[in-house]
């Protein structure tokens, strides 16, 4: 609506419709037009619109925005820091509506000539155009396996296939996914192709299709796709060369050899049987990487992985408090029915103000209606817990005495991003030296495909999290996975504890553990290494013991 011009005064009710409709904790669906009416903010257009969406999917105001939107506008207006005004300025003054010609406008000094942008305005522009374009393509894990769990469903009720499964980068458990592959024997090659040219969500590309592999674009997600054919016999020598990173595949075994190498020597039945023969244990998809999993099985070391069963409870989330869809009694009792022993709530501190973060006097309140529900749940725990924001010096949210009321901390920058290295490390570097920190929240601020992390010394951040006893997050978001698995395995050797976080800002949100779990796995995290896998019993001693050890250092 800003892209085209509609009036303030429509944009800005529909902003103050959004809000509400995000706290409204009710399925849209089930409600009639008199019914959506009486949400806070919702008024007799707007619950025409949600009634359509509901019978047609779509409806009519955003179906005619659409159709007069070059895609390429769509795409521009995802840019990091960007929004509607500054896309429309461009689209109108300089006729832009792709990714391609905004680069070259940046190159040639075109885009700081605009009123409103300048130099260091170009630049931020350009480097998010070129972030997006480098990334172009890409799916987040989460959705690339949930359309390859679907095209195997599809596959399978298929007359003739004999096996499939999904291969390479999502089998890995990469964070981002391009393309989705899936590794497919059958008989009739045919009828699969037909499949594919049938379905209105695909578009077939028969150019670089052929007898090998079938390649298409599943249209709803942008999502490139490959499906490679081989033999019923052949099929787990292919599983296997296609699942693992090259580096895996050409390490050298023992005597010049390789898998690669191996693999040539005959079909086998199984891929344990793979690793039977180069003499190793077996090794999880997600390690077969080349990087430490090869050292590990020459040693025969390989690590007990995670598992979401080894997982306690569930810590860093948010409630209607600050910026949660759900109560904090809802997210105790769902917390508490998928079988977890405690939950850690850790509502926006005060400086987030954009996030109803929470001012003294709230957290009062918060910590009584936690006390009463303790009572009232028991055994299970609610640990009273704050995200709070790390302050432009590295500084935390409030006095001693009131960090003193908390369980535990969970210290994060959300403002400003736009930091260099020295900045972002110095500002993490003293947070950590904080007391009162407990765990160190999504180390970067990335999110995966839509902008980069803030520049930061992993090694520095890590090294000082050793030394002051400072947990590291893995936060589950599958948007933000964050600390990056590569670093994981950087704090596990240096004994740093990692804590599995989904930064669940509403119930469904705990299920995003799963993906923190992935992350985890790929380097190498076992349960003893995870501080959630700690019982109840093991984590309050754990709080006492840090909460004392800070009070001692004041």
């Amino acid at each position: 609506m800003e892209l085209h011009g509609e009036n303030d005064f429509k944009i800005k009710s529909y902003q103050s419709a959004v809000n509400s409709l995000e706290r409204f904790n009710q399925s849209l669906a089930v409600l009639d037009i008199n019914e959506l009416q009486e949400i806070e903010g919702v008024g007799k257009s707007l619950a025409q619109s949600i009634y359509q969406i509901n019978e047609q999917g779509s409806f009519e105001l955003f179906d005619d925005l659409s159709a007069k939107t070059p895609d390429g506008i769509l795409e521009m207006m995802q840019l990091s820091g960007f929004g509607p005004k500054k896309i429309k300025l461009i689209w109108e003054k300089l006729n832009i509506d792709n990714l391609e010609d905004l680069l070259t406008a940046c190159k040639e000094n075109k885009i700081a000539a605009l009123k409103g942008f300048g130099d260091k305005t170009q630049v931020k522009l350009q480097e998010a155009v070129e972030f997006k374009l480098s990334w172009r393509g890409y799916i987040h894990f989460r959705e690339a396996e949930k359309l390859a769990e679907k095209l195997i469903l599809d596959l399978k009720s298929i007359d003739g296939v004999n096996e499939v499964s999904i291969t390479s980068d999502v089998r890995r458990k990469m964070e981002v996914i391009k393309p989705v592959e899936i590794l497919v024997a059958a008989e009739n090659k045919a009828k699969i192709i037909q499949y594919v040219a049938k379905n209105d969500a695909f578009d077939l590309d028969k150019k670089n299709s052929g007898p090998l592999s079938l390649k298409f674009t599943f249209k709803p997600l942008k999502a490139e796709v490959n499906i490679i054919f081989t033999s019923k016999d052949q099929f787990i020598n292919e599983l296997f060369k296609t699942t693992a990173h090259p580096n895996h595949l050409n390490a050298e075994l023992e005597k010049g050899k390789s898998f690669n190498n191996l693999l040539k020597e005959g079909n086998f039945k199984s891929e344990a049987e793979i690793y039977e023969a180069a003499g190793f244990p077996y090794i999880e998809p997600e390690l077969r990487e080349g990087l430490w999993d090869l050292n590990w099985a020459k040693e025969n070391a390989i690590p007990k992985l995670i598992e979401m069963d080894d997982l306690k409870g569930i810590l860093h989330n948010h409630s209607t408090y600050s910026d949660g869809k759900n109560s904090l009694e809802e997210m105790a009792r769902y917390c508490k029915d998928l079988g977890y022993e405690y939950l850690g709530i850790s509502d926006h501190s005060k400086t987030a103000s954009y996030a109803n973060g929470l001012q003294e006097f709230r957290i009062k309140k918060q910590h009584e209606e936690i006390d009463a529900l303790n009572e009232k749940l028991a055994p299970f725990k609610i640990f009273k817990g704050i995200e709070s924001d790390i302050l432009n010096d590295g500084s935390l949210d409030y006095s001693n005495e009131v960090m003193e009321s908390f369980d535990f901390v969970v210290s994060s920058i959300h403002s400003p991003l736009n930091m260099d290295e020295k900045t972002a490390t110095n500002r993490l570097l003293n947070a950590i030296a904080n007391p009162f920190t407990t765990i160190l929240g999504h180390p970067t601020g990335r999110l995966l495909l839509q902008r980069k992390g803030y520049p930061i010394n992993h090694k520095a951040v890590i090294d000082a999290c050793a030394e002051y006893g400072v947990i590291i997050e893995i936060n589950a978001h599958p948007w933000r996975l964050d600390l990056d698995w590569r670093y994981v395995r950087y704090a596990l050797d240096k004994g740093v504890l990692i804590s599995i976080n989904p930064d669940a800002h509403e119930t469904n949100g705990y299920h995003d553990m799963y993906y923190g779990v992935c992350v985890g796995r790929k380097a190498g995290l076992t349960a003893h290494e995870t501080f959630n896998s700690k019982s109840l019993e093991e984590i309050s001693r754990y709080f006492n013991d840090r909460k004392k050890s800070a009070l001692s250092k004041l």
